[in-house]
């Protein structure tokens, strides 16, 4: 049934989903808990995503890898619509808005390839700028 919806309804535009995202502003925000992760070249940057939960991720200025280790998400970015299950994983390439509704508790993990360890230094590193002020990596409605 979501195949057959996603096939209808298409791919949503990158307004689309910014517009999206500024909706979700309006409502309250869930307190994402987020694990950092440094390893020799490498930055994980983990978080716990409540069932139920509509989640926006910020546009990254690098290809890096997207996991879902734990449970069931619905994602929308400008290529397509995915119903995935953990384990899940792809490689998120830059500039790419993702849009997440999680089915079921979820944990999801972006692994990038940098020698940078101070927080501040690597989301200038990493994060496209963007004109709507963002509180962290993901907003969240529950």
């Amino acid at each position: 049934m979501l195949a057959e919806i996603s096939e209808k309804v298409g791919a949503p535009t990158g307004a689309q989903i910014r517009n999206f995202e500024s909706m979700l502003r309006e409502f309250p925000q869930l307190d994402i808990k987020t694990q950092h992760t440094f390893g020799p070249g490498f930055y994980a940057r983990t978080i716990d995503i409540p069932a139920g939960a509509v989640i926006t991720g910020k546009v990254h200025a690098t290809e890096h890898v997207f996991i879902l280790s734990q449970g069931e998400m619905l994602l929308a970015t400008e290529d397509g619509r995915q119903h995935v299950k953990a384990p899940f994983q792809c490689i998120a390439r830059a500039g790419m808005k993702r849009v997440g509704h999680a089915v079921t508790d979820c944990v999801c993990t972006n692994i990038h390839i940098t020698a940078e360890t101070d927080l501040g230094r690597l989301e200038a590193e990493l994060i496209v700028p963007d004109a709507i002020p963002f509180h962290d990596e993901c907003e969240a409605l529950s």
